[in-house]
């Protein structure tokens, strides 16, 4: 690729990301936050799941809301968030995998860990994830809060999760980068509401 067709993808990459950014639903990010940190408040759990790049993102948000809210080393005299990614336990996931089926990886966690009012967040680019759809139809049934991060057209998870947001774009690359940014806003806003103790 010759530097000039380099400098037109940079470019145009750049731009879509741009409208991206404008393009999103401020007051569902609001919400979304709103939820976030009334269950931290309220000390209910927290989850987040996600596949492939999206279940990367789960950790990275788990790790910013967990450690994140306590500052760089750590020493912020708050409350602490109880999160949990259920991306992150290889063993399980691979055992529900190989001696059932991978559609059930997060919803036989849930089957586990889930409590009434805990929030569950499903990340997905297309919104169709059979495991994430799964898992949010049982927190839903289960009287937990529950918040999609989405791409393409939200697929069936727009219809399914309580507050949806939603980067409407067909490239994965570009959804992941907007889903990132969302979770560094969400934590950096709980963090500056967070509760000193």
């Amino acid at each position: 690729m010759k530097t000039n067709q380099t400098l037109s993808h940079i470019n145009n990459y750049f731009e879509k990301l741009s409208f991206l950014l404008k393009s999103l639903d401020r007051q569902a990010i609001d919400n979304a936050i709103q939820i976030i940190y009334q269950a931290y408040q309220a000390d209910h759990q927290i989850f987040i799941i996600g596949n492939g790049g999206s279940a990367s993102t789960a950790s990275h948000f788990c790790c910013d809301l967990s450690k994140g809210l306590l500052g760089h080393k750590g020493d912020r005299k708050v409350k602490r968030a109880k999160v949990i990614s259920l991306t992150d336990n290889i063993a399980l996931m691979s055992a529900w995998s190989n001696d059932t089926c991978y559609e059930d990886v997060f919803i036989e966690q849930l089957k586990n860990l889930l409590n009434k009012e805990d929030v569950l967040i499903g990340i997905s680019a297309s919104g169709n994830s059979e495991n994430i759809v799964r898992a949010i139809d049982y927190a839903k049934k289960n009287d937990a809060k529950t918040i999609g991060f989405l791409g393409f057209n939200g697929g069936r998870l727009k219809d399914l999760a309580d507050c949806v947001i939603l980067a409407p774009e067909n490239h994965y690359g570009r959804v992941e980068d907007i889903h990132l940014i969302l979770e560094h806003l969400i934590s950096e806003i709980i963090a500056e509401k967070a509760t000193e103790i």
